[in-house]
């Protein structure tokens, strides 16, 4: 299949969505940052497209493209909402299929600028481990950690928490990515709903 990444151009007023679906959230609420001016939901921050099987999963193998995103090692399972809660429009991505995997897009940046990114992260509470993890790259470099606990959580009520994360641009094309750390399961970290801001100050 082939990979095409997408490069966003910058907006010209603040709050204007470049691309996808869904709702800004405001400055200031949990999430967020406080003073920022959105620069891009991605295209396909949500991961809407392509559309996935009704009620199941579609696997994307290393090489794959999901809409925009590449997976760029192992595996990973684009969800429908029929299957379990999405964040946000009806569609998520477990970091994990048969092995661990990883994501990524590219977007225009102005180096020295400063970015917020923020997404939101729930994981399958189909199986074990009971907590999964992994991380958040800016061009191949780990800039955050995460994990996720999905004890009292279920398919209906999979528990999304709002996490973001700042980087400062060192080129005109920024890589984010999302990747598994989360060894020997099917069940991986669940993402949705990445959002990009400019960060304003305080950041």
């Amino acid at each position: 299949m082939a990979v095409k990444h997408a490069l966003l151009t910058a907006v010209a007023l603040a709050g204007i969505w470049v691309s996808g679906t869904g709702t800004a959230l405001a400055a200031g609420e949990p999430g967020t940052a406080d003073v920022g001016v959105l620069v891009s939901r991605f295209d396909n921050g949500s991961f809407e497209y392509p559309v996935a099987r009704a009620n199941a999963f579609t696997t994307y193998q290393a090489g794959e493209a999901i809409g925009p995103w590449t997976v760029t090692s192992g595996a990973v399972d684009l969800v429908d909402d029929g299957l379990w809660q999405a964040a946000e429009g009806n569609q998520s991505v477990d970091l994990n299929a048969t092995v661990p995997g990883a994501v990524a897009q590219i977007f225009t940046t102005t180096p020295g600028q400063t970015y917020t990114v923020s997404y939101a992260l729930a994981a399958n509470p189909g199986g074990g481990p009971t907590v999964k993890t992994g991380r958040v790259l800016v061009d191949g470099q780990n800039v955050q950690d995460f994990s996720f606990d999905i004890t009292g959580r279920s398919h209906t009520a999979m528990g999304y928490i709002k996490r973001q994360v700042t980087f400062v641009a060192t080129a005109a094309t920024t890589t984010l990515g999302f990747a598994s750390t989360t060894a020997n399961s099917p069940y991986g970290p669940v993402i949705d709903d990445v959002l990009v801001t400019t960060c304003g100050c305080p950041c």
